[in-house]
């Protein structure tokens, strides 16, 4: 039963890294990197869509993103989700068969606020596996009755083990990101 409530919680913060990392991919460096575009949602025939899923995205140059539709009618719509996507900052050209993203040169003002975006988004993944954590902690105490305390108290602290394992992992993204912004 303690197992189970600590690999459970081990999943879900595993999750919440993971998470984290994808949020951290989709926020632009100097170069254009399809990832940037995964959150980018397409309102097609009124219906929200991934733009993963309604285009191929190339990478020809540094700081350029080709983005070919799949379905030529939906060019426009793509066209202004790219133009209203936050953090971006790109201007899409339509040719009438791709549209071309070139995303401008990142100053370094624009670097420190992505890296404050960067932060906040750390933080909130902690928080999330801070949260399992409690939750976590909750079942265990439920199962003191069943199994003893002094189970459950090697419990909790395989549980503060493999917490602070996550936020480490998180620390470390967050770190890696950072430099990446930062770099010039």
């Amino acid at each position: 039963m303690i197992a189970d409530a600590l690999s459970d919680a081990a999943t879900r913060m595993s999750k919440a890294v993971e998470v984290a990392k994808d949020d951290f991919a989709s926020i632009r460096t100097g170069r254009a990197n399809p990832q940037l575009f995964q959150k980018i949602m397409v309102d097609y025939y009124g219906t929200p869509t991934p733009l993963a899923q309604l285009a191929s995205l190339a990478n020809p140059e540094a700081r350029t993103l080709l983005v070919t539709p799949y379905d030529k009618g939906a060019l426009r719509d793509i066209e202004q989700a790219l133009r209203n996507a936050p953090n971006l900052g790109a201007n899409p050209s339509n040719d009438g068969n791709v549209i071309r993203v070139t995303l401008p040169e990142l100053t370094e003002e624009r670097r420190k606020e992505f890296v404050k975006i960067v932060r906040t988004k750390a933080e909130d993944a902690k928080v999330a596996v801070r949260n399992i954590r409690r939750k976590a902690k909750d079942e265990l105490d439920a199962l003191k009755s069943e199994v003893g305390d002094d189970e459950v108290a090697r419990g909790e602290k395989e549980l503060e083990a493999v917490t602070k394992t996550h936020v480490d992992a998180i620390d470390e993204a967050l770190k890696r990101k950072e430099a990446e912004l930062l770099e010039v």
